[in-house]
């Protein structure tokens, strides 16, 4: 693992308007940059005609890089195919249940057509083979922000045909599992499978996105064992994982953000492609940054491989909303650091001049020249330089998890639990309001988790899990730890078929409580603040209610439980409710679970991050997300702010301006 703190952006030389390769690498040193990341979107210049290689701007760049004493990573251009190679098959270009795309747009490709994969694997052999051997080159990134596409052609239907006949062995288990007799879906003979494009059976439609998603990550490793014939034994393998894009604003993807678990490919399942995990994190910023979906993006990709990771695209400027205040990018690179990333690169280095991408701006703006931006990652860059190994491979132990499940969100996608609230939706609730409470927490996929990690455990909207799955949550509870629930939690089994018994499956035992109905909750109340979108009307068999509906007809059921089981404790929230709600719960169980701590009355704006350096010291990252001047009552003995020097002890003041950052080391 690299040995300093990454910092730079993404570079294409071949986009330039004119020849300024020596300007780009002299203002990068002035802006203390070390790492350069390139190629990964220009295999047509790589590739000009079919066979015929031109490496000349990468070998350009590498040369100024190592003449700077700068590293590169290098990127598989296979995300973005070249026009000559859409021509060789029909079947190149994507299929979805729109039909059949139209060559011009980036990720357009069938990544598992056959002509596809041959010029595919020629080119990451020829550009691997070129520069793994460059001085400079510290590693590959495989492809780009990788995802299914809703790829359907008949080649992927007959793939997860055989898939399904691998899986369930015969026609009637398949039959049985999804339950295909509803309107007449049940299959005799395997060739009777039809079109996955109309299917309109939720479970098995979700069984052929699980299949996609695992076709995406067996892709990356397909590239990943390429890469790996040529590259040296100290070189990484990357990948830049995206997320859920919200829609912010006006309806267009300019005004999106980073926001929740990606649908289109299983960070864990195709995490094992890698060597080092990376993200592309793009959030909210001016007035609306609050620093957690970089948390949260931070949060997911760090536990992965339970190891630090890179941010290989965050945000310098962009769009009109999102040129940043002074300090906010900073504030920015800090947030990453603070979540564990060992480094940072911005999208991009310099604003295209034509092209798709035209207003999505980089650190440099259309001119290519200083900018308040730019001389603040100057200030950033100097920092680093002096104070970067005391904050790289930041450890955490937090006991606390929000286990996430793209089976729940897919099928949360078929069975709504109501137009304006989605998966992703519950998930940013539950993790958010922890956030703003300075509670840290791993995020981790429902397949992979490990409860001896943990004494709390957050299940937002797990509406599928196995009978496996709910056992391990059993068990975990029994065993001391506590377990907090929402709504349209444990409603099916991994194939979506809903259980037919109590709900929640299994688990009504540990909650003490079931529910069989629930409603559009209308004018009711919990706790005095409004109930949106969804209840279950539940009710106890041993459980504490900690609050019953407000409401004429349904204040006889309870909107919030605890249950004491053997050993620990369950806490079932069966609506969506105000965050402040959310947290007074959620004070209540870190209570149970032994997890008070020092910064328990410290909440958003201010926001603290803390781990282990790797001199096993004790680091507080201090952020105040807010314009306006604040005040932070120290909770440490004894602290070192890393950048300012100045020593606090505990109940100092600290004084804390807009958009500021604090870095304390305990003493």
């Amino acid at each position: 693992m690299n040995q300093e703190l990454l910092f730079g952006a993404a570079y294409y030389l071949e986009y330039m308007p004119y020849d300024r390769l020596e300007q780009d690498i002299y203002m990068m040193q002035k802006a203390r940059m070390n790492v350069v990341r390139i190629a990964e979107s220009t295999w047509s210049t790589l590739e000009p005609i079919d066979g015929e290689f031109d490496f000349s701007y990468i070998d350009r760049v590498l040369e100024a890089v190592k003449k700077a004493g700068m590293m590169a990573i290098i990127g598989t251009p296979t995300y973005a195919i070249p026009s000559w190679l859409e021509k060789k098959d029909k079947d190149i270009m994507l299929t979805t249940n729109e039909g059949q795309k139209r060559y011009g747009h980036r990720q357009c490709m069938n990544i598992m057509n056959a002509t596809f994969r041959f010029y595919a694997e020629r080119i990451i052999r020829k550009l691997v083979l070129h520069t793994a051997n460059h001085p400079c080159v510290i590693g590959f990134q495989i492809d780009n922000e990788t995802k299914h596409y809703g790829t359907a052609s008949e080649e992927v239907q007959k793939q997860f045909k055989e898939y399904l006949m691998d899986t369930f062995g015969t026609t009637k288990q398949l039959n049985k599992t999804f339950g295909l007799a509803y309107w007449s879906n049940s299959i005799r003979d395997w060739d009777d499978l039809p079109d996955m494009r109309g299917c309109i059976n939720g479970g098995l439609s979700s069984e052929f996105e699980r299949f996609l998603r695992s076709m995406a990550a067996q892709y990356l490793k397909w590239q990943a064992h390429i890469v790996r014939e040529y590259k040296r034994e100290d070189q990484l393998i990357t990948h830049n994982f995206d997320f859920e894009w919200k829609k912010f604003g006006a309806d267009i993807a300019q005004d999106g953000y980073s926001y929740g678990v990606q649908p289109d490919i299983n960070h864990y399942e195709a995490a094992q492609a890698v060597t080092i995990a990376g993200a592309d994190i793009y959030h909210p910023t001016q007035d609306y940054l609050t620093g957690a979906e970089i948390a949260f993006c931070g949060d997911e990709i760090r536990s992965l491989k339970d190891q630090n990771y890179y941010v290989l695209e965050c945000q310098a400027q962009a769009f009109k909303n999102w040129t940043p205040y002074p300090d906010q990018l900073r504030i920015h690179a800090y947030s990453h650091l603070a979540s564990g990333a060992d480094g940072i690169m911005y999208w991009n280095w310099h604003s295209i001049h034509n092209g798709y991408e035209t207003y999505w701006k980089g650190l440099l703006s259309h001119d290519l020249a200083t900018n308040p931006t730019y001389e603040e990652a100057c200030r950033l860059g100097k920092e680093w330089s002096n104070v970067g190994r005391r904050l790289l491979h930041l450890k955490k132990e937090n006991k606390v998890a929000i286990v996430i499940d793209n089976q729940s969100l897919n099928a949360l996608k078929w069975f709504p639990i109501d137009t304006k609230l989605r998966y992703n939706d519950v998930v940013r609730w539950m993790y958010d309001s922890l956030y703003e409470m300075n509670i840290e927490c791993d995020v981790v996929d429902v397949n992979a988790f490990d409860t001896s990690k943990y004494r709390m455990i957050v299940t937002p909207a797990l509406y599928s899990a196995s009978e496996v799955t709910l056992i391990k949550l059993k068990k975990f509870i029994a065993s001391g730890g506590v377990l907090v629930s929402s709504f349209k939690s444990f409603v099916s089994d991994e194939h979506l078929s809903v259980y037919s018994d109590r709900q929640p499956h299994i688990l009504h035992e540990c909650f003490q409580m079931s529910y069989n109905q629930f409603t559009e909750p209308g004018k009711m109340k919990l706790k005095g603040k409004v109930v949106n979108y969804f209840a279950e009307l539940v009710k106890t068999d041993g459980a504490q209610v900690l609050a019953y509906y407000d409401h004429k007809y349904w204040k006889e059921y309870a909107g919030i439980t605890r249950a004491e089981y053997q050993n620990g404790f369950a806490y079932y929230i069966a609506c969506y409710t105000d965050k402040a709600v959310l947290k007074e719960i959620y004070r209540q169980a870190l209570m149970d679970a032994g997890l008070e701590s020092d910064t328990a009355k410290v909440c958003w704006p201010i926001i603290i991050r803390s781990g282990k350096n790797q001199e096993n010291k004790i680091i507080h990252y201090v952020f105040h997300y807010s314009e306006k001047d604040g005040v932070f009552i120290c909770p440490y003995e004894e602290v070192r702010d890393i950048i300012s020097k100045r020593e606090y002890k505990r109940g100092s003041q600290i004084e804390l301006k807009d958009w500021d950052v604090i870095i304390l080391e305990e003493e």
